[in-house]
């Protein structure tokens, strides 16, 4: 049986389990917010701000990526990521720029990067839980840290996503509706 509500935190889960679970569910209703749209509805702007929501997919996809290996291991940030230009260090600009990219490549950028930080996690957790040292800060930030962080930006950009979405087409609403999947790209969600 399927599960209708995948996004949902274990109500009574271990630390890990409740934080990564609070992540999974920002990474959901962020989906949902900028599931299943064309060039135009990924494009769209409010008011005098550049955000739009396939800035925001391109712009998480790099958070997965970088929070994930360069602050958490050291290591590369890797592909697609080098082939835009982009070594790996925090100095690179973390566009919004969309210019040039699909709606099917923005789709799966933040569905590879949220695939590749699932395995990633999973990998770190196995090998010393939340508390283990991180390469963010020579050792002395931990895993639990990164994490934080990657749900602090999730929560700052996905009240962005809701604001964008509205204006696009009126989709509202806190979470996804039961057994919604989105309808664009890979998901790049674990069910």
């Amino acid at each position: 049986m399927a599960n209708d509500y995948p996004w949902e935190p274990p109500l009574a889960g271990s630390e890990a389990e409740a934080l990564l679970g609070a992540l999974d569910r920002l990474r959901w209703t962020f989906r949902f917010k900028a599931d299943d749209l064309d060039e135009a509805g990924l494009g769209a702007r409010i008011g005098a701000s550049t955000l739009t929501l396939g800035g925001l997919l391109k712009h998480l996809a790099c958070c997965e990526d970088y929070m994930f290996t360069a602050k958490m291991t050291g290591e590369p940030v890797g592909e697609p990521w080098q082939h835009l230009g982009w070594d790996g260090s925090q100095s690179w600009d973390f566009t919004f720029d969309t210019a040039g990219h699909t709606p099917e490549e923005l789709y799966a950028f933040w569905d590879g990067a949220v695939v590749r930080s699932h395995d990633r996690l999973a990998l770190a957790l196995t090998k010393g839980g939340l508390d283990q040292p991180v390469h963010l800060g020579g050792g002395a930030t931990n895993l639990r840290r990164l994490v934080c962080d990657m749900i602090e930006e999730y929560g700052r950009h996905t009240g962005h996503a809701d604001l964008l979405r509205e204006a696009v087409d009126g989709r509202v609403g806190e979470d996804p509706p039961a057994g919604w999947r989105p309808k664009s790209g890979s998901g790049g969600l674990q069910a």
